[in-house]
């Protein structure tokens, strides 16, 4: 993203109830239920969902405990979560197939830790990570407040409010924003889509989302009506799975930065914390994140790369936009190899990551979220390095 002149950028999100984001939803959903039962478990689930059917296929290695059928009352308890009890997509009668078996030897021989060697990545990849100073999560702006959107029309239906009557789970928001040298100052136009009960017309929802977007925006940033797109096609009764099919991992851009940011193109969601592409991706957002918060930076972008089998990171690269001063990169990666062990083992150690943690990362995205202490969730949002780093830059 530019740091210089004027210019429009554009994020989108999408809402539990979005067919991928379901898909999502159930395959962190089987992750939790193995790591409950054994933190050391290994899944990798991918679920698709569409008209009155869920399958899940993957490997696994775990306890005997979990069955195909506790998956399937696993599966049916989080569609009903979501909300979907409808006629083409309904957790009382969705057909659920499971076809998840043992992770492949040639794989686990490769990560498990034995005799002189470490546990090692699951995979080779390139993970990324990026804070910057737009919002008070140090999240980009139009991934931030189209997160934000979302969040608050799904509480407010979730609670049975009014106000939202007659809207149902599947919905998607995009926000443009308006930069002036880096810094976001309006929303130059906002889109919602927003699956609803037959009868209800777009005007009638604009009226009822209008009130509700506004207070997820910054005061005076809210666009005119003529730039406030609500339901453009018209109609938008048949949604969810049954309006289209979702896949799990099919959202990484609304689950990382809104494209503000590199992604290494590995998805989160179904993968146990031996998966780089998740717990690397996590580690390096704690990372940029404590750069920032320390003051080092106003933006930092954070790479690793790893090989399959190999414990210890190919590369560290740090790149802080210009917006640094005296902060030597060399030194500040060797400082932040200093302050976390960046193997496998040692990130899911840092940031305790062998929990059943992962079914609320599922919707709205897995950055700029709020940790929470008594349910362990969201560890790698903490700034809990931010002494040490002042310290090592004489801040």
């Amino acid at each position: 993203m530019r740091d210089k002149g004027e210019f429009l950028f554009t994020s989108e999100s999408v809402s539990e109830g979005h067919p991928d984001k379901v898909a999502d939803r159930i395959s962190d959903t089987v992750v939790d239920a193995f790591l409950g039962a054994d933190p050391y478990a290994r899944v990798a689930c991918e679920t698709l969902v569409t008209t009155n059917r869920i399958i899940l296929a993957g490997e696994t290695r775990g306890p005997e405990s979990i069955t195909p059928a506790h998956l399937e009352e696993l599966a049916r308890a989080a569609v009903r979560d979501i909300g979907y009890d409808q006629a083409g997509f309904s957790w009382r009668n969705a057909e659920v197939s499971v076809h998840l078996h043992a992770q492949s030897s040639d794989i686990a021989v490769g990560v498990d830790a034995a005799g002189n060697k470490d546990e090692g990545a699951g995979d080779q990849g390139i993970m990324f990570g990026y804070a910057c100073t737009e919002t008070e999560a140090l999240m980009p702006a139009p991934i931030y407040y189209s997160h934000m959107i979302l969040r608050r029309i799904s509480e407010l239906r979730r609670a049975g409010d009014e106000r939202v009557k007659g809207l149902l789970p599947d919905a998607k928001s995009q926000v443009t924003l308006k930069y002036v040298d880096g810094k976001p100052v309006a929303a130059t136009s906002v889109v919602v889509s927003i699956q609803h009960e037959e009868g209800m017309r777009a005007g009638q929802i604009k009226a009822l989302l209008a009130p509700i977007v506004q207070t997820a925006l910054p005061a005076g940033w809210m666009p005119g009506d003529d730039e406030f797109y609500v339901n453009p096609t018209g109609n938008f009764v048949i949604g969810g799975p049954d309006g289209d099919c979702g896949l799990t991992g099919r959202k990484i851009i609304v689950d990382t930065y809104g494209g503000a940011a590199p992604h290494g193109g590995g998805a989160f969601s179904g993968k146990d914390p031996t998966k780089v592409d998740r717990s690397a991706a996590y580690v390096c957002r704690y990372l940029a994140k404590n750069v920032v918060a320390a003051g080092l930076a106003e933006r930092c972008t954070l790479q690793l790369s790893y090989a399959i089998g190999v414990s210890q990171p190919l590369s560290l690269y740090v790149e802080l936009h210009g917006t640094a001063m005296d902060v030597d990169p060399v030194k500040l990666e060797t400082t932040l190899r200093a302050l976390v062990n960046l193997t496998p083992r040692g990130i899911r150690e840092h940031l305790q990551l062998n929990r059943p943690i992962y079914a609320v990362t599922s919707a709205f995205g897995h950055f700029g979220r709020t940790p929470d202490e008594a349910l362990g969730t969201f560890t790698w949002e903490k700034t809990d390095l931010v002494p040490a780093l002042k310290a090592a830059f004489g801040r």
